[in-house]
């Protein structure tokens, strides 16, 4: 009986996985209008903005139906695979940038069309860091936005700490000083306050990439994406070394202090952190103290500036034609739109992707705004090809350097062989 118990539950629960995944090929909506389903991850703010662009897009396109649905992110890739599995899901979906390569590898999306949007059109409307994103010569995604990385900062620890509140660190050095000044540990060696939010699976692993590594004379991957550069020099293991001293030697941060890196600031208990542009309205809402905001530290006065670029865009997915497809392809260029990118902005806080807009005057020389836009300037996309495996490669090397005692030399070179590989099996399979 208990076994016939538990495959009854498994059958409901598989049932149910399916019922939340009902998307393109299932959707209920006005039988004289054609309806299509756009999916993407819970963000509030995300969510009541895609809910007012639909209404306005239904009101001038009456013909059309979009029905929304969201989900956690925790969940979301596992819906999207589930729904693609059962033949269904959503006719256009909103994903991290990261994914593209592994989407079109397992045929879940399709091609921008020329006929809807050349590749010219694309490049000269379209921030630069856009282009290194296409996957075997073609464009599969629009964004609406974009991000960057800034620097937060807490004006009332600063000042707490007897430092200048209007002089941020310029520097990483600058970091790891002001950080040291914040930073206070109980008699067990446990954080009360960390002077920078150190971290490595939230913006920390990026910043190493894209940004440490640079600055370090290190370009990180091959420009066609196929190699890990990280040792390509003797300087990519000291731009390793330094990041994660910042935590293992100079103990200013550490990744288990607080439920994470941006809530330690907000609650006041991190003297900096560094984070995207989406971070504004959480810091706007929650943080009781004064705060600022401005472009990445360099390693030294006047070097290199670097930045990581990220975004969420949005795809059609594979199988959806005629009607459905003329009116996902209306709904795409609704999207990404000028004025729709800069609502996107004041009501979501990511920037806008288009070139001619976040180059608006009022934008650039915002006193927030203006200093992830600057950063867009020296940003860098990482082109992944299965983000959420190279994440966690770099996430538990670094862990068992902090939790384990391995030697930072050692977990460097696993880490570099162990990316290498992942970017090794994806190459050799697209080419079969």
């Amino acid at each position: 009986m208990k076994r016939v118990k538990w495959l009854l539950m498994g059958v409901l629960a598989s049932m149910l996985v399916l019922t939340a995944c009902g998307g393109a090929n299932d959707t209920q909506g006005d039988p004289d209008k054609t309806t299509i389903t756009y999916w993407q991850y819970t963000y509030p703010s995300k969510v009541e903005e895609i809910e007012k662009i639909i209404k306005d897009f239904e009101d001038e396109n009456p013909d059309i139906e979009v029905i929304a649905q969201d989900y956690p992110y925790d969940q979301y890739q596992q819906k999207i695979f589930a729904a693609k599995k059962a033949g269904k899901g959503p006719d256009v979906f909103n994903i991290y940038f990261g994914w593209v390569p592994e989407y079109v590898n397992r045929e879940y999306i399709q091609p921008i069309r020329e006929e809807f949007m050349t590749e010219q059109e694309i490049r000269d409307y379209y921030v630069d860091f856009v282009e290194p994103n296409k996957v075997d010569g073609k464009y599969y995604t629009l964004p609406i936005a974009v991000r960057s990385l800034a620097l937060f900062w807490n004006k009332d620890m600063f000042e707490e700490a007897g430092l200048d509140p209007e002089q941020p660190p310029k520097t990483w050095d600058d970091v790891i000083e002001y950080g040291k000044k914040m930073t206070k540990l109980n008699d067990d060696g446990r954080y009360e306050q960390e002077g920078y939010g150190w971290n490595v699976a939230g913006q920390g692993l990026h910043m190493f990439q894209q940004v440490m590594l640079r600055q370090f004379g290190v370009e990180p991957y091959s420009e066609d994406g196929t190699k890990v550069q990280f040792n390509s020099k003797p300087e990519g293991y000291d731009a390793f070394e330094y990041w994660v001293n910042m935590n293992q030697k100079h103990k200013i941060g550490d990744p288990d202090f607080g439920n994470s890196y941006n809530e330690a600031f907000i609650s006041g208990k991190a003297g900096m952190i560094v984070d995207g542009s989406f971070r504004i309205g959480d810091v706007q809402s929650g943080a009781d103290f004064e705060w600022g905001v401005t472009t990445l530290p360099v390693l030294e006065e006047g070097g290199l500036e670097s930045n990581y670029a990220s975004y969420w865009t949005n795809a059609i997915a594979s199988g959806v034609e005629g009607e459905k497809l003329e009116a996902s392809e209306k709904f795409l260029e609704y999207l990404i739109q000028a004025d729709v990118q800069k609502s996107w902005m004041e009501n979501v806080g990511e920037l806008p992707a288009a070139k001619e807009v976040v180059a608006e005057k009022s934008i650039k020389e915002d006193p927030v705004y203006g200093a992830f836009v600057r950063g867009l300037e020296h940003a860098h996309a990482t082109f992944f090809v299965k983000e959420d495996k190279e994440r966690e490669i770099i996430t538990n090397k670094v862990n068992e350097i902090r939790l384990n005692g391995k030697a930072i030399d050692e977990a460097f070179d696993e880490m570099v062989k162990e990316l290498q590989q992942v970017r090794d099996e994806y190459f050799d399979e697209v080419s079969k």
